[in-house]
């Protein structure tokens, strides 16, 4: 028993005691982020026609759904053109503020109401990749992504120096005030409305515990459920990307253009799927690279959950698949479908490579912005621009000399400290 409790105890223990993931959950949120974002940019001239009141879908026909659902969509609130361009206003808002890390708990539950609204207002104008991030908006709520790679990761840093957030506490009040609006006009139902108030809720406490008993045995115990539940939402959100190439592989298994290894072959002479016609033809016209691909998609697919069992196998599978996307995304013309698979596929990055990621690119913002002469960045002043950049407090060399040399005659000037 002895030998069995403890890789169990070692187990639990890891599993309650930080929250797993925080690299991958970082670059799922992310992709996704992103992803909308940008599709939410590219459709903005065509916004009425596909989720607005002036598409096909018509405001009735999508309420008449939404009962019969139950569905939830703040665009199903008013039908005025004011309130959808509010709604896709905040939509594109609350991706922007997600992709950045801004207070992630807060945005999080606004980029899911954003998604939902859009997609279940018009669920006839989405495709595979709007099915994925409907979903993982939904898992994204429950995970803790904004360890890393985040606004809030800096904003923790400054609270364990002393500095209090005062933005955050505002948010969730002004939630909460749009929470009670829409309780009052009875626009919610019973499910959704439960759903709401009680994340709600929790942030407040909380929000409570944190300020006021840090250190007590109940902030302990909100540190593990809250753990729990990002472990289970990271969990989930691989479960679902397993799931759906696992579905996707063995459905392809029982078509016989697959079994004929002729499948790719029709989507690259579609008119609607050939960005670029002479690239098409060009692809189609070898039989036996058609031949290879449709066996080799069946064969990821439907193996690839089966390898995360071996690391290595895991990581070439994870690299095809993710040209493969890639691929798809210039050829077939579909690149948000793409984004999304490829931000699917991340959550099995390993953690070494996502820091070298993360490396290589805060040395190429380093390198970047060292480029840039001071006098043209945005809120450096004369001295700054003669004498260096300013360190975390906005002094500039001379006058951290200064204050060093006035220290050592016994004033009480701070210096600052390296930054780890």
């Amino acid at each position: 028993m002895n030998r069995l409790e403890r890789p169990l105890g070692r187990g639990v223990n890891r599993v309650t005691g930080c929250a797993l993931g925080p690299y991958q959950s970082a670059v799922v949120r992310i992709g996704f982020a992103g992803t909308w974002l940008f599709f939410l940019l590219r459709e903005l001239p065509h916004r009425q026609e596909l989720y607005g009141p002036d598409g096909p879908w018509n405001w009735d026909m999508a309420q008449q759904l939404t009962a019969s659902n139950h569905a939830f969509t703040a665009l199903m609130w008013s039908d005025g053109h004011v309130w959808f361009e509010i709604v896709y206003g905040l939509a594109l808002l609350s991706s922007a503020l997600l992709l950045l890390g801004w207070h992630t708990r807060a945005m999080s539950v606004l980029f899911m109401i954003g998604v939902l609204s859009l997609q279940n207002r018009s669920i006839f104008m989405g495709d595979g990749g709007d099915n994925v991030i409907h979903l993982m908006a939904t898992y994204l709520v429950f995970t803790r992504c904004g360890q890393v790679w985040s606004l809030d990761a800096r904003r923790a840093a400054r609270a364990r120096a002393g500095a209090v957030d005062r933005v955050g506490p505002a948010l969730w009040w002004v939630c909460g005030l749009g929470l009670s609006a829409v309780t009052f006009m009875g626009e919610l139902g019973g499910g959704w409305l439960l759903f709401f108030w009680g994340l709600l809720l929790v942030h407040g406490l909380w929000w409570a515990v944190g300020r006021r008993a840090p250190g007590s045995e109940l902030r302990g115990l909100l540190d593990v459920v809250a753990n729990l539940v990002h472990n289970a939402g990271l969990f989930v959100i691989m479960f679902e990307a397993c799931l759906i190439y696992a579905t996707a592989g063995w459905y392809k298994i029982q078509g016989s253009r697959w079994q004929d290894g002729t499948a790719v072959y029709y989507p690259l002479n579609l008119d609607y799927f050939s960005p670029w016609p002479a690239l098409s033809d060009l692809l189609s016209s070898h039989g036996l690279m058609v031949m290879l691909v449709t066996y080799g998609t069946v064969v990821v697919q439907v193996a690839f959950p089966f390898t995360l069992i071996n690391r290595r196998v895991k990581n070439v599978l994870l690299a095809v698949m993710m040209i493969e996307h890639a691929v798809i995304a210039v050829v077939l013309g579909l690149p948000f479908f793409s984004l999304a698979m490829i931000a699917a596929d991340a959550v099995f990055l390993p953690t070494s490579f996502l820091r070298w990621l993360g490396g290589w690119a805060a040395r190429a913002r380093s390198a970047a912005v060292s480029r840039i002469p001071l006098s043209r960045l945005p809120f450096v002043g004369p001295a700054q621009a003669r004498f260096g950049r300013p360190d975390e407090r906005g002094a500039v060399p001379e006058q951290r000399l200064d204050e060093q040399q006035d220290g050592d005659e016994g004033t009480t000037a701070r210096v600052p400290s390296s930054r780890a």
